[in-house]
This record gives structure tokens, sequence and C-alpha cells, in this order.
């Protein structure tokens, strides 16, 4: 993680932890990060310097305000004046981990080949927070060539359960039989 991010991410989580607006602020974050990802473009448009600080900051009035609260627009157009906007994302990574941090909460991502069906994914959750002791926040990744099974990446450490894992333990099996 950059100095940058840290340095961000930590000034807002501060500043929203103070005032006690640390979840909905989180929460608005989590959607301006999603649409960041989501248009590439948008975000070539706010870090292109022959564009005047003014224009981009007045695009994220224009696509942002009165949508999220004041801390985060302010939060966009700092980044966007200091030439910071493209570390927008990692920021908000450093927010969501020091709020996680804080609760408690540990970030799970489930990878399955079909989306977790909602039941599913609370019975897994429930199933990692008995385990863990932790409260967790599970993320469903879906890749296609996992054929089925789930691998579970948690705290750095990756729980393979797909039946690829099992397909090659199988083949590596068989193998060191034959030979």
């Amino acid at each position: 993680m950059t100095q940058t991010a840290q340095n961000y991410g930590d000034a807002l989580y501060d500043l929203a932890h103070d005032e006690g607006l640390d979840q909905p602020i989180l929460t608005q974050l989590l959607r301006v990060e999603e649409i960041l990802a989501a248009e590439p473009a948008y975000l070539e448009l706010l870090s292109c310097p022959s564009i005047p600080k003014t224009e981009r900051c007045q695009a994220l009035d224009e696509a942002f305000g009165g949508r999220v609260h004041s801390y985060v627009l302010s939060f966009l157009k700092l980044l966007c004046e200091r030439g910071h906007i493209r570390s927008a994302r990692e920021c908000i990574r450093r927010y969501r981990s020091r709020y996680n941090r804080d609760r408690g909460i540990v970030e799970a991502v489930a990878v399955t080949a079909v989306p977790l069906t909602p039941a599913l994914r609370a019975r897994l959750e429930q199933k990692l927070a008995q385990t863990t002791g932790k409260q967790i926040s599970l993320r469903n990744r879906v890749d296609p060539t996992v054929l089925g099974g789930v691998r579970l990446e948690l705290e750095g450490t990756q729980l393979d359960g797909t039946v690829r894992r099992a397909l090659d333990g199988l083949r590596k099996t068989l193998s060191d039989t034959v030979l």
C-alpha cells in the first residue's frame, strides 16, 4: 500500500470515526469504488492534466454531489486537486482495513464457479465466524475455471476445496503409483 493511500485513507477514517460516521461513509466509499472500477474512462478524465482542476472537481460535484456525504465528496475532490485520484480505490481499501480492524472483522473471499446463493453465503459466513471466532465479511468472486466447490481466501491463507484441486490430487496420486 502506498504512503498516499495510507495518509488519505487514515485521515478520512479518523475524521469519520470521530464524528461517528465511519459506517455510513464506508458504505458510500464502497459504492464509489464500484463506480470507479466499472468506469475506468471516468477515472482517466479525473486524472487528465490537460483538463483544469476546477472542471474535474465540477465533474465530481455533478456525479456525486447530493448523493454522498460531504466528507466523501471533499475527499474525492482533494485527491483530484492534488493529483492522487488514481489512488482513490487504494485509499478506500485503507479506510475499509481500518474500519474492519477496529471492529474485529475479517475479510474473506469465496471463489466459486457460480455465484453463491444468499442462503449458502450466510451459512458459509456463519461457519467461518464459528471457526475463527471473528466476524466475517464475505465476498464472492466467480471464476468459471473452478469447476465446482469453493476456494477460500482468509487472512492471507488459501483453503482450496475445489473440484480442480481434488482432481489434481488424484492425478498426482495416480502418477506416483504408476511410477
